[in-house]
């Protein structure tokens, strides 16, 4: 046993010092006037952040129970930024540090507009926060560095692949999104750092299509830190953004050929209870014609807030049909249960 033990950690030192030597090669390329306990101060801010989540909660199904990426100190007081749906609905939180060391912490906040979490370690966390700087300098062809600790501390030079808008399927669109090259298997909350060693991106998801949209070229999609910033405040106080709630409908889309068919509906929510279902096509909505994702969302948000009633026209089987859907406020279909 003792000497397996010894090997793990021979294995462990290896590894930290290949990340090291990663980072300080990075540095030496792109950002020659950083100095060597800026690195160190990054490496101790990125975290694990370890999340457990209710069986019955609505995210369970398609999140899992159990989720694991990375996190960012950003506050003085223990705040750490992540993605949200690491965090979405959890009973229970994990920091563990560079040196392991494993911390409780409490829900904060999410964003659903951003995509953003932001939870509150509990306990004494050495680390200092990291600068956030402003993506809307990054331009295509930029480098940048990717830090995660999911899994142990992984560091991955990269390039921005392109910045556009980028619309999800769950009733998510994002402006001016980051995509970078190459892919890297780590993402869920993974940091992104300008050649000033400033967070400018909290990394969200694989996407085989970051050079550009209808091209395969896998990458990664990171969220914007810009986009916080309005936001912290509001999250801090009252765990959501201080904007009015757009209207949900609670329905997974995806486009092809033009159209965009509905995957799947969110159990119990608007559209469900509406009886939209998997293999219906939207035509239109509040009278706007839908040919892609992006169209489908700003027609739905130009509605009003949530609570309205939206008229939609859709095809079901081989029939056209119409109906208006009274949506929802997103927030009170989740299942918040460690909020701070």
């Amino acid at each position: 046993m003792g000497g397996y033990g010894m090997g793990l950690r021979s294995m462990w030192a290896l590894a930290v010092g290949l990340v090291h030597v990663a980072f300080l090669a990075w540095l030496v390329a792109f950002a020659p006037l950083a100095r060597a306990s800026e690195a160190e101060e990054i490496f101790d801010a990125v975290v694990t952040v370890r999340a457990e989540i209710p069986e019955d909660a609505r995210t369970a199904r398609s999140l899992g129970v159990r989720r694991e990426g990375t996190g960012v100190v950003i506050g003085e007081n223990g705040l750490v930024l992540t993605i949200g749906y690491l965090v979405l609905e959890a009973r229970r939180i994990q920091v563990v540090t560079r040196d392991g060391t494993v911390l409780p912490a409490s829900m904060v906040g999410y964003d659903a507009n951003s995509g953003f979490g932001v939870v509150r370690v509990i306990g004494p966390l050495k680390a200092r926060p990291v600068a956030i700087g402003n993506s809307e300098n990054l331009k295509k062809d930029d480098p940048v560095l990717i830090v995660s600790a999911s899994g142990g501390m992984e560091v991955k030079s990269a390039m921005v692949a392109s910045r556009r808008t980028f619309a999800g399927y769950w009733e998510y669109l994002l402006e001016d999104a980051i995509f970078t090259v190459p892919a890297v298997p780590n993402y869920a909350g993974a940091a992104l750092f300008d050649t000033e060693l400033k967070l400018v991106g909290v990394g969200s998801l694989f996407v085989p299509n970051a050079a550009a949209k209808g091209t395969t070229f896998p990458g990664n999609m990171f969220v914007p830190t810009e986009r916080l910033g309005p936001e912290l405040p509001a999250l801090v106080a009252t765990g959501r953004p201080q904007a009015a709630p757009k209207p949900w409908l609670g329905l997974y889309a995806t486009e092809m050929m033009g159209r965009v068919i509905v995957t799947r509906v969110a159990l119990e929510g608007p559209a469900h209870l509406a009886g939209l279902e998997r293999g219906d096509i939207i035509l239109t909505v509040a009278g706007r014609e839908i040919t892609t994702l992006e169209e489908l969302f700003r027609a739905l948000w130009s509605t009003g807030e949530a609570g309205v009633s939206v008229p939609l026209k859709f095809l079901h089987g081989s029939r056209v049909r119409e109906m208006a859907i009274k949506s929802r406020d997103r927030y009170t279909h989740y299942k918040f249960v460690n909020m701070q």
